[in-house]
């Protein structure tokens, strides 16, 4: 991946939960979003992503973030990187851990988990919750329909306020963005 070239992303919503979901269980994990930094390269093991997260953290301008669960904050179930772009926040990168994808995955919710967070973050930006991103073209109607992204250009989109603030209330049920 070349520094500053924009990926499509291909992240999929499979499910719009109240957290992270185990797929066998049904057991529901509360989760926590923290931000990594360059000296946390190490947990993050090339092997378990196709994204190079270590390069990634390298970049000035982008934030990387990590999605654990609080009774076992030591496994990474998400990654996401995103810049600041002064009036909304752009989705870089989002992968699910290895374990999170396909037919056989552990978690469902992670990706909207993750793209929720972006989403409060652009409120807490005074953004008005509003987050851009490139998509892959196939993908296009599912971000439409899961998650309210609307197209502008040829595969730019965004998640404008209304569809951001139910994600926030969605993952975040203490959040209260009308007060910021």
């Amino acid at each position: 991946m070349k520094e500053g070239k924009d990926i499509s992303l291909d992240f999929e919503i499979d499910k719009l939960t109240n957290s992270i979901e185990n797929i066998i269980t049904g057991e529901v994990f509360d989760t926590v979003i923290t931000q990594l930094y360059l000296k946390d390269s190490k947990l993050i093991k090339k092997s378990d992503w196709v994204f190079n997260w270590h390069n990634e953290l390298k970049i000035e301008d982008k934030w990387v973030y990590k999605l654990t669960t609080i009774v076992n904050p030591q496994v990474i179930h998400g990654l996401i990187s995103i810049t600041d772009k002064g009036d909304h926040i752009f989705l870089n990168l989002i992968e699910n851990a290895k374990f999170n994808k396909g037919k056989q995955k552990m978690y469902s919710g992670v990706a909207g988990n993750i793209v929720s967070f972006a989403c409060k973050m652009a409120f807490e930006f005074k953004y008005r919750g509003v987050v851009s991103f490139i998509a892959k073209t196939q993908l296009i109607k599912h971000y439409q329909d899961t998650i309210g992204a609307q197209l502008f250009g040829q595969n730019r989109m965004f998640i404008d306020t209304n569809p951001a603030a139910r994600l926030v209330n969605k993952y975040f049920k203490d959040f209260n963005y009308d007060q910021l």
